[in-house]
């Protein structure tokens, strides 16, 4: 994969842990430079410094259409030609009936209101070039049960529904948009599920992944660097738009 993104300027939101500074590093290595954006600057900095190539930090909020303006302005003189909307956040574990209504609001506003206003700031300078790809990082979760999960199931699969109906707007423009949904990633943040599901049921955290995990058909989770991996593979697929692509070792199997 080096090489074959030369030239390229990708933005990566939440890019300051986790799934996005994987995603960034396969990106960089494949020759884009890499705009890191998140909330945390020590975050996203540390990113920027552990990328193979050449890369920026940037301070963004994505569920504040302030701060996502600003992050445009900043911006102005990168010309962005690839556009990764990773930013989210888990949400409650716990029945719906026991979520509060501001805990939903929250998780919404990160995960999709996120994905529209970034996509509504950085589309355009696409579609005028006529050149473009937007990733959207959505999730197995809601193609199966997921139980005490509904805010963050519901959540990814908006982001789907965006991603279809975004594609026919802008595909003929010339800008692809798909969604790469990862199944269970190996993680701090699965470490937390498995932590409030044991709490919750009464279970051990190694009890709870082994229940998890024991659904997908590779009896594993993916990691990190795979899905990294494959968001650089989509990128290379000329074809490709209006896609919504699983990498979950078997998690979810059509």
């Amino acid at each position: 994969m080096s090489g074959e993104l030369t030239g390229r300027t990708a933005l990566v939101t939440g890019g300051g842990n986790g799934l996005g500074r994987a995603m960034s590093r396969s990106l960089s290595a494949a020759g884009a430079r890499v705009v890191v954006a998140g909330r945390t600057k020590d975050k996203v900095e540390e990113t920027v410094a552990d990328l193979p190539g050449p890369g920026r930090a940037a301070v963004c909020d994505v569920a504040d259409p302030g701060s996502v303006r600003a992050l445009a302005g900043e911006l102005v003189g990168e010309e962005v030609s690839i556009l990764v909307n990773n930013a989210g956040i888990a949400g409650p574990v716990r029945p719906l009936v026991e979520v509060d209504p501001a805990e939903w609001d929250e998780v919404f506003d990160t995960n999709v209101r996120g994905v529209y206003l970034v996509c509504r700031e950085f589309l355009p300078g696409m579609t005028e070039r006529g050149f473009g790809d937007v990733v959207n990082v959505a999730s197995v979760s809601g193609k199966r049960p997921l139980l005490n999960r509904t805010p963050y199931t519901a959540s990814k699969m908006a982001v789907i529904g965006l991603t279809t109906t975004l594609a026919g707007e802008v595909g003929p423009l010339g800008v692809a948009v798909n969604s790469l949904s990862p199944g269970p990633v190996a993680g701090p943040r699965m470490d937390r599920n498995f932590r409030l599901e044991a709490e919750r049921s009464g279970i051990t955290e190694a009890e709870a992944e082994r229940a998890f995990v024991s659904k997908a058909l590779l009896g594993r989770m993916v990691t990190e660097q795979e899905v990294g991996e494959a968001l650089v593979r989509m990128l290379g697929m000329s074809g490709l738009c209006g896609a919504d692509i699983d990498l979950s070792a078997g998690m979810v199997a059509r």
